[in-house]
């Protein structure tokens, strides 16, 4: 297959009806996008939304030229970018220099060595918070309890031991509130940023919320000393290393930049793990012989001690179900893009200015590429499969230079969770049929989902 710019005179692209699609599932906008999916069945096609006719790009080789091979043209601006621009601010989810010098710092805090440092005292979190937050026998809102766990340990890890439990407990709606209320302008990406819709007064609500409770921590740091082993003190560390060598620094204000980069990792790390640890206990109650083979292996394993990292390496299935699990439902469903300058990508053209959507949640579904797609598998990621499948087949965590730095923080924080629920409960969710995801910028559950944590007898 060819890809790239080419000689050859270029085609134009199929377009999707999209908003006929949106129209046959106005209570489900995600449905349209898997139906628009199965249609352009890996080929460039054009999204129809009225005025806005974005390219989805789905197939392997064309994700592939987009997120690396022409990466540099294809930038993070526009549909989706553009509304949480206020929460994210110009840092590790921008593009350009900042991106860039961002990237630099804050990769060796994110490397598998360094979180691998964090496990111990991850570990204990998710065993203390699982105490504190679990009622066994009563049921519970499921992303609501795991964000419940998810979030302190996260908080904890990235702002140490001194934030306090009211500031934790503001943070989580407001984090809630930003990734959600701008999700009317993922389907209306044609209406002026200016021009209000529903949602934006607590996007900006959610907005002052954080910065209420970032701006002093960050202050307290700088102010105290930086020798803690949270995410904070190590990253203002790397900043004062980096001002004092002759690397380019292009922001001019160190304590934006410091809140642009913690609010951006902090929310990303918080949502992306709360929400796919809200589709596990649906999966393994409607999968139940994955269950089964889950419990054998963490009791097998773990027994009845608490989880630790010194667990994972043995924890081989459930590793293959996290993995399974982030095809079907990848937090990061939608990574649109600019393009910048005209480009070709098989024959089809991209004109500069025009929005290309990548689709990990769509592209993750080809049936040309993964038999029986929608077949709850954990065995696709066998070391021989896997080995057979393209690169950019499966991309959960983004890939090319944007690749997500938090991948490593992820898998262990998710495997630690289930692992330690999984060896004391049954979980028992309550819901009659097939779910259906929340459109917004990630992929949650609708509100109301409930289940029931059931202790285990062991004999």
């Amino acid at each position: 297959m060819s890809i790239g710019v080419q000689a050859a005179p270029s085609r134009g692209a199929r377009v999707i009806p999209f908003m006929r699609l949106l129209a046959r599932h106005p209570r489900a906008a995600v449905r349209a996008f898997e139906t628009a999916g199965r249609q352009a069945d890996g080929e460039l096609v054009r999204l129809g939304m009225g005025p806005f006719r974005p390219y989805l790009v789905t197939h392997p080789d064309h994700v592939q030229h987009v997120l690396r091979a022409n990466q540099a043209n294809y930038v993070r601006q526009g549909m989706f970018w553009d509304p949480l621009a206020p929460l994210l601010g110009e840092a590790i989810l921008s593009d350009g220099p900042v991106w860039a010098a961002s990237r630099r710092i804050l990769q060796p805090l994110f490397t598998a060595r360094h979180i691998a440092s964090l496990a111990g005292r991850m570990a204990g979190l998710v065993t203390e918070l699982i105490e504190a937050t679990v009622r066994p026998g009563r049921p519970f809102d499921v992303l609501d309890g795991m964000s419940r766990i998810v979030h302190p340990v996260i908080v904890r890890l990235f702002f140490g031991d001194k934030i306090t439990h009211a500031d934790i407990a503001r943070l989580m709606p407001a984090y809630h509130d930003g990734v959600t209320a701008t999700s009317i302008r993922l389907v209306l990406p044609f209406v002026p940023q200016g021009f209000p819709l529903p949602g934006d007064r607590r996007f900006r609500r959610a907005i002052a919320t954080i910065d209420g409770v970032v701006y002093p921590r960050i202050r307290a740091a700088r102010s105290t000393g930086q020798d803690g082993t949270d995410v904070l003190s190590a990253l203002c560390r790397a900043l004062e290393a980096d001002s004092r060598s002759d690397a380019d620094q292009p922001w001019q204000d160190e304590e934006r930049w410091l809140r642009d980069n913690l609010v951006s990792m902090h929310g990303a790390s918080t949502e992306t793990t709360a929400t796919a640890l809200s589709w596990i206990w649906p999966i393994l109650q409607q999968h139940p012989q994955v269950a089964e083979r889950l419990y054998a292996e963490v009791d097998r394993v773990v027994g009845g001690d608490p989880v630790g990292p010194e667990h994972l390496p043995e924890l081989r299935y459930l590793s293959r179900v996290v993995s399974e699990l982030l095809r079907l439902y990848p937090p990061g469903w939608m990574l649109p893009r600019l393009a910048l300058e005209d480009d070709v990508i098989d024959g089809v053209r991209v004109p500069a200015g025009a929005t290309v959507v990548i689709s990990p949640f769509l592209s993750h579904r080809l049936p040309r590429f993964w038999e029986d797609p929608l077949r709850f598998d954990p065995d696709r990621f066998t070391g021989e499969r896997e080995e057979r499948r393209h690169r950019y087949a499966y991309f959960p965590f983004g890939g090319g230079p944007h690749q997500c730095l938090g991948s490593h923080l992820f898998l262990m924080e998710a495997q630690l969770l289930i692992a330690a629920i999984v060896s004391r409960y049954r979980a028992v969710v309550h819901a009659d049929g097939p779910l259906t995801p929340q459109l917004a910028s990630s992929l949650r559950p609708r509100k109301g989902l409930t289940m029931t944590l059931i202790p285990r007898e062991r004999t």
